[in-house]
Parts: structure tokens; sequence; C-alpha cells
């Protein structure tokens, strides 16, 4: 399993090799971009667009356009994550969790599963050589089986793709229901990128997972004290935090699935 260190700061491509994971979005506003030392993943930031707006603002011509850009100025990615269409309750119907306030999509799940589905098949249409992914979305073991069926009536086959991201997990990570949806998803024979895993998530389904990706560092620095000799008031953007963050996740999998990661 690939583990992708989640961050906002996209200079830190050039800083380590830990293969990294970072939306798009950081680097649309760059007139520089620094290319990257190591392997690194996209995401399209589907979970803020639709939050804040409650559909999508960047056409898919665009968002070609920004991960063409990052391609050619970072150098090839893993892969890019599709304009999908994210299925949790609060960004479907709206409402407030902490500090962030939902918009809502007012749709349906099966519609952000057709509108997730048509996104991708039109980016790749559009850009088939810049390695987008399908992503599965759905609530339930049903909803994700569906959706599964709508990529293969479209032609997909999952089986063969390098990588098929699992949506709307990320708060079932380590719940009975998250862990049956992975169960389900694998044994399909589908190499599984699981967005925002933590050490939970990942202890109990791991090793079903081709990849991983998780920004649990910076909240976890965010309530702590910074490192010895560090002079900011937290860690939660310090890259020698993250560094050590990972390190410590890798190394509590369980033992019996450590032939699994790759810790590069």
């Amino acid at each position: 399993m690939r583990f992708y260190l989640t961050t906002h700061k996209r200079h830190w491509v050039r800083l380590t090799d830990v293969p990294l994971f970072l939306k798009s979005e950081h680097f649309t506003s760059a007139v520089k971009l620094d290319e990257a030392r190591g392997p690194y993943a996209v995401d399209s930031g589907g979970f803020s667009e639709l939050q804040r707006h409650g559909r999508w603002t960047r056409t898919p011509r665009q968002y070609v356009d920004d991960l063409r850009r990052i391609w050619e100025c970072v150098g090839p990615y893993d892969w890019a994550a599709p304009q999908d269409w994210m299925c949790e309750d609060l960004i479907i119907h709206g409402g407030s969790a902490g500090p962030l306030t939902f918009a809502g999509t007012g749709l349906s799940v099966a519609e952000h599963q057709r509108r997730t589905v048509a996104n991708f098949l039109e980016l790749r249409s559009l850009a088939p050589e810049l390695r987008i992914t399908p992503v599965l979305q759905g609530r339930t073991v049903p909803d994700y089986e569906r959706c599964r069926e709508l990529y293969e009536r479209a032609g997909v086959d999952l089986t063969r793709e390098p990588t098929v991201g699992l949506g709307s997990v990320c708060r079932l990570q380590s719940t009975r229901e998250g862990a049956a949806i992975v169960t389900a998803m694998a044994a399909h024979g589908i190499r599984l990128h699981g967005f925002g895993f933590k050490t939970l998530g990942l202890e109990q389904v791991g090793h079903l997972l081709a990849s991983a990706d998780s920004a649990a560092w910076s909240y976890h620095a965010r309530r702590r004290p910074p490192m010895p000799g560090h002079p900011h008031k937290n860690c939660a953007n310090c890259l020698p935090y993250a560094l050590r963050w990972r390190t410590r996740v890798l190394d509590a999998i369980p033992t019996w699935q450590q032939p699994y990661l790759d810790a590069a």
C-alpha cells in the first residue's frame, strides 16, 4: 500500500520524496510551480467545492487545463481524481458541522453517482493521457455496487484501472459499515484508494487498499504543543511533524500487514 501524506503546502513536493497528496486548487494560483522530488497524486478538491457551492464551479475543460499544467510543470503524477460528487448527508442536504457550513446539492445519491461517472467519462475523453482515475461513490454497500455497475455499463472495467478511488468513506472508515464497503469493492479485484484514511481505518482494512491518504497529522498537531525547538504556535503546517506522524502511523499498522506497505 502506498500511503500519501495529504498537505495544502504545494512546495513540499520539492522538499521530500515521500508520496504526497495535494489539491489541484493549491497549484492553480501559483505563478511558478516546483518540480516534484517524489511521487504525488492530485485531488480535485470536490469536497470543498460541493461544501461551499453545492455544485462544481470549474468546468471539466478548465480542470483538464489545470491538470495538464501540473503534469508539465511539477512532473507526472501517479493519478488525479475526477470531479466526483460525494454522497455524505451534509453534502447532499446541507447544514453545519463545526465551523463548516454546507450549501447542499439537493440531489439524490443516485444522481451524484450518475454525475460522478459521467464526469469521469468526459475527463478521460478530453485528456486520456492525464491518468484521471474513476471514483466509486455511495452510502451503503448496495449503493457502491450500483455505482460499480454504472461504470461497467459505460464500458469501464474497474479491475483494469491502476487505481480506483473509494469516495464518501472517510467518516465510516473505522466502522463496521465502512469495513463492509471496502471489503465488498476489493472482492471484485479493484485496486482501491482510500480517501482520508486514518490509523483505525488502516488497521482494519489497510491490507485491502492499494493506497490511502490522510491529512490527520495537521489536526493532530493543532491540538498539541510544537516540536522542541520549533518557534511556531503549533506544527499544523510543519513538514518535520508531518513526516514523523506518518512514520508513527505506518509503524502502528499490524505486523501481518507490513509486507503490503510502501514506505517510500
